[in-house]
């Protein structure tokens, strides 16, 4: 288990605090809003550069201002690139904008993600959670692995939901069962952590490690698919299963704690122990397999390195991958 002197309480800040990033160079999916703005807010504040990738440049730009007065106080630098991962054309275009510029980063956090959306598909036809949160991801990620130095890292965001539902490896599109918007988004979840296990097994031999995230629940603008009352009754839930599993109530994070867990990842962890590992509270989460999915810790699935290898294989197939997408 990994010892961090950090808690479910520290925000991104007092994690980086002392860490000069000056010369550090990272991406950052989903950079203008959320976790993902305060997660560059906090790597700009301490003199990096950071690359966001934003689905609306014009939005963006009003909404990253107080990270571009983050780095100019903290010497780091922003740059916004338009990514819309839902579309593995706008992904392929996106990858080789960066391959062309042929700038290394230190670091790569997949944070963007959409939650519980209605049924829908992307423009490639894939279930819209399984196609942004995870697909697009791995279309983008391994397509400019040559960029990530050597000893860099990886972080994918995960989620609590991921204990909602394992992947689903022969209809991950829901051709053929009922649509649940909770249970694709647990699936999407557990398809990022995966991820992270496969990738961290294939690209450890050039130090890179990689490892996923649950930043905690707060209020951001992910649960824009909910109503009120479905937000209200969807905490409620939580509050009533923790308590039935003798669990304290699960607090809400401020933004500024839920980041902190991915720039610990990013920055401050020992490498080598959350390498493949799924991570909550700036610690490696132990495994918890009761059935609760508001319980803490990780399901083992998410962790199963033969359902990730498994994984990849089908991602592959799904994304005409093989010696043609995946190669600059």
């Amino acid at each position: 288990m990994t010892t961090s002197k950090f808690s479910e309480k520290s925000t991104a800040d007092q994690v980086l605090s002392g860490v000069d990033l000056k010369g550090k160079r990272f991406l950052i999916t989903g950079a203008s809003s959320g976790i993902g703005l305060e997660t560059a807010r906090s790597l700009v504040a301490h003199g990096a550069s950071v690359v966001g990738t934003v689905r609306d440049l014009v939005k963006a730009e009003a909404s990253t201002a107080s990270v571009l007065n983050a780095a100019a106080q903290g010497g780091g630098s922003l740059e916004l690139l338009e990514l819309d991962l839902a579309s593995l054309q706008r992904v392929r275009a996106c990858a080789d904008m960066l391959l062309a510029s042929g700038r290394q980063f230190d670091g790569i956090i997949a944070n963007a993600g959409v939650m519980a959306t209605p049924i829908g598909r992307t423009v490639d036809g894939f279930e819209i959670q399984f196609g942004t949160n995870y697909l697009g991801h791995f279309a983008l990620i391994n397509r400019i692995e040559p960029l990530l130095a050597d000893n860099g890292r990886l972080v994918v965001l995960s989620s609590q939901a991921h204990r909602v539902a394992d992947v689903d490896l022969v209809d991950p599109n829901f051709e053929h069962q009922e649509y649940d918007p909770f249970v694709a988004y647990g699936r999407s979840k557990t398809a990022a952590s995966l991820f992270a296990v496969e990738f961290d097994k294939r690209h450890r031999n050039r130090g890179i490690r990689a490892a996923s995230v649950m930043p905690g629940n707060s209020a951001t603008d992910l649960a824009r698919h909910f109503s009120q009352e479905g937000l209200q009754g969807l905490l409620e839930s939580v509050g009533k299963a923790r308590a039935e599993a003798g669990l304290p109530p699960a607090n809400l994070k401020e933004i500024a704690q839920a980041a902190a867990t991915s720039v610990w990842a990013a920055v401050v962890a020992d490498k080598d122990e959350i390498g493949g590992r799924y991570l909550e509270d700036c610690a490696v989460a132990p495994i918890d397999d009761t059935p609760n999915p508001f319980a803490d810790g990780v399901r083992s699935y998410a962790l199963d390195a033969n359902k990730a290898e498994r994984l990849w294989a089908k991602s592959e197939e799904m994304i005409g991958a093989k010696g043609t997408y995946l190669c600059p």
